[in-house]
Order: structure tokens, then sequence, then C-alpha cells
């Protein structure tokens, strides 16, 4: 069984400088159906359906040869309520509960037009004739299911907003929970909880200037402080992930980040290329849901300066990872570029930077309603 609440799951052994590509971050406990260890003995294969398997780390895995998958993994009852006065954020969070034997293996995804959220359980078998539905369920619009194939129960949850405001999926004993985000009502960046990260720091020091020798690391920290201060005169709480030229691992921000629950995050980078010609803006997303977000941004930042990198989709930086808060990975021009390098390197267009990525988060939460 799993062994944290942030395992990866894994497509396959291929990877690249940002890891493999990622299927899902599962809970600890999991119970996972080892079929092999690959060749480098770093990775257990595991069958989470007839015609699906999946990787995950030797290390993320506890080994018991007396615990057994459970060869009929029927569900039980299914029920959705929202908070009230209660949770971590009152009223702020619908909620799907689905009754099942084991905490089995899971992935989810987020789809557009129409929003929904699509959930599979491995293993599990339908035994569900009824899901009850609480009038407290304000972002979910429709739950509903069906057995795709032997061993994979497919959950649809249709929301009830424009735009996705993230999602958690967690077990609760053995309920898998599926924790949905609404959104938030006025529209505005007023009151709003917003994350912004600082890339790299301390002996992390990320991309340097080909002439300044000047270091990443140092303009992330300076464009966060000011984007702070941007969203604290636009009325929003601002926390950042460091304040200070220090080094705070990949784990350490998404667990600070899981405990806060942010309503928005932003994290900001500097790019670099070993080709010095190329140039420009870009934002990064991973799910397809907080795709308009980055956009939103991307749009905002090229007003500053009309040299585009790209808007990036699938992309496996930890911190387009969670589901659980829109994200967006924002890349400052290239260090490697003279032309870029010397922009960088004033502070008033390190401001104008700052000033459009609040631009672009407001317009994009005014959107969302």
């Amino acid at each position: 069984m799993t062994r944290s609440k942030l395992t990866p799951l894994y497509y396959g052994l291929g990877t690249d400088r940002l890891g493999g590509a990622r299927m899902e971050t599962l809970d600890s406990a999991i119970v996972l159906r080892i079929s092999g260890l690959d060749t480098t003995r770093r990775y257990w294969r595991v069958r989470l359906a007839p015609s699906l398997s999946a990787y995950v780390p030797v290390e993320q895995v506890q080994v018991d040869t007396l615990l057994r998958f459970p060869a009929h993994a029927l569900t039980g009852s299914w029920r959705t309520w929202g908070d009230t006065t209660n949770g971590p954020i009152p009223g702020r969070f619908d909620y799907l509960s689905v009754a099942l034997p084991a905490r089995l293996p899971y992935r989810s995804r987020q789809e557009v037009d129409p929003n929904r959220i699509v959930l599979d359980i491995f293993g599990a078998t339908s035994n569900t004739n009824w899901i009850t539905q609480m009038r407290t369920t304000k972002g979910i619009k429709n739950v509903w299911f069906e057995q795709v194939a032997d061993e994979q129960l497919r959950v649809y949850i249709e929301l009830n907003q424009s735009t996705h405001w993230g999602y958690s999926v967690y077990y609760q004993r053995n309920a898998l929970i599926t924790r949905i985000r609404r959104r938030p009502d006025s529209g505005k960046l007023k009151g709003l909880l917003i994350a912004v990260d600082a890339g790299h720091g301390g002996s992390n020091t990320g991309a340097r200037g080909e002439q300044s020798k000047r270091l990443e690391k140092e303009f992330t920290l300076d464009v966060a402080q000011k984007l702070k201060k941007e969203l604290e005169r636009s009325g929003a709480l601002v926390v950042l992930t460091r304040s200070k030229d220090t080094n705070i691992g990949p784990t350490d921000r998404i667990r600070a980040m899981r405990q806060l629950l942010p309503d928005l995050l932003v994290s900001i980078h500097f790019n670099a290329s070993g080709t010095a010609s190329v140039r420009g803006f870009s934002t990064y997303y991973k799910h397809l849901g907080f795709r308009s977000l980055s956009q939103a941004v991307l749009q905002e930042l090229l007003k500053v300066d009309p040299h585009e990198f790209g808007n990036v989709g699938h992309f496996n930086f930890f911190f387009n990872a969670p589901t659980d808060y829109p994200n967006v990975l924002v890349e400052g021009p290239f260090l490697s570029n003279p032309a870029d390098e010397n922009l960088i390197l004033e502070e008033r267009f390190r401001q104008n930077m700052a000033k459009a990525i609040r631009k672009g988060l407001k317009n994009w939460v005014k959107k969302s309603q």
C-alpha cells in the first residue's frame, strides 16, 4: 500500500528533466495490486484494471504479502452535500462520498464544455442503486456513473459553474471523497487568498543571465514581492512561498499549499534556452480546467512585451500538478537572450510584469462569474 498522501502514479517509465508523466497523486494507504518490478528496481508495476497498468516508486510502497486486493470490490452508498458553516473554509466546498470496501486506486481529470470532473476507481464494481443528494450542494449540478470496463468504475461530476476552481480526491477511512471548491461569490480579487511562489532560492539558483551573470532566483523573488503589493492593493490576502533567499523543496512547498488551500496560486520563473535567439513570455498549465487562467495571464503579459513563447499545456512542473486550486506557472523572458535580459534588468519592466499578472488574475476571476 502507498506510504504517503503524495504518492505519484506514473503512466510509464519514461522521464525528462521534469520527471515522468504522472497519471495521479494518490492518498496514503491505497491498496495496490503489484504485477512486477522494473529492470532498474526503482518502480513497481501495478495492475489497475485488466488492460491498464501504471508505475509507482518502490520507496513509496509498503509491501505486505498478507494483504490481499479485494476480489469483489462492490460500491456502497453515495452522497453529495455542501458546506454551510463548517469545513476548512466555511461555505466554500461541495463533497461527493463513495463508500468502498477498501482504499482502491483512482485517477481523475477535468473536462470543459461542459465543466465536469471525471473520476475512475480501479478494482471497483458498481453495486449502487441510489445517490443521496442534499440541498446544501451548490457547485455540483449532477452526479452519475458507468461501469466502463471490468474493474473500472467511472464517476462523472458535472459542475454548476462556468470555470474550474479546483478539487481534491482523498479517503476518509474507506470512503472516497471528492471535495469541489465553489467559485467565489464576488468576482473580485478582494478577499481571495492568493499564493505567490518565487521560483528557486538558496542553492537552487535557477538560470543565470548571459551578460549580467545575475541569477533567476533574485528576479523571481523581486517580481513575487511586487505582485504581492499589487494584489494587496486590490484587497487580496497574499502568502509568499518564500520571502527571502531560501531553498524550499518541491514537496515542502506542495505540503504547505495543501494545508493553506489558497484560492489561486501563481509561480514565477524566468526562462532560459541553449539557443540565444529564443525569447518571450510564456505561461503553463497541466489540467485543462486551468488553461483559461494561464491564457488570461499571458494575454496581459504580452501587453508589456509582445514577444511570445506560448501557452504550454500538460506541463509537468510540480506546482502545476495539484488540482486543489487554480494554478499558473509564469515564465518571464529568457535570461539567455540579450534583448530579453536587458528587459529583465529594468526594475520598471519587472513592476509592469507584476501589474500584468495581477490584471490577468483579475480578468479571469471576473469572467468566472
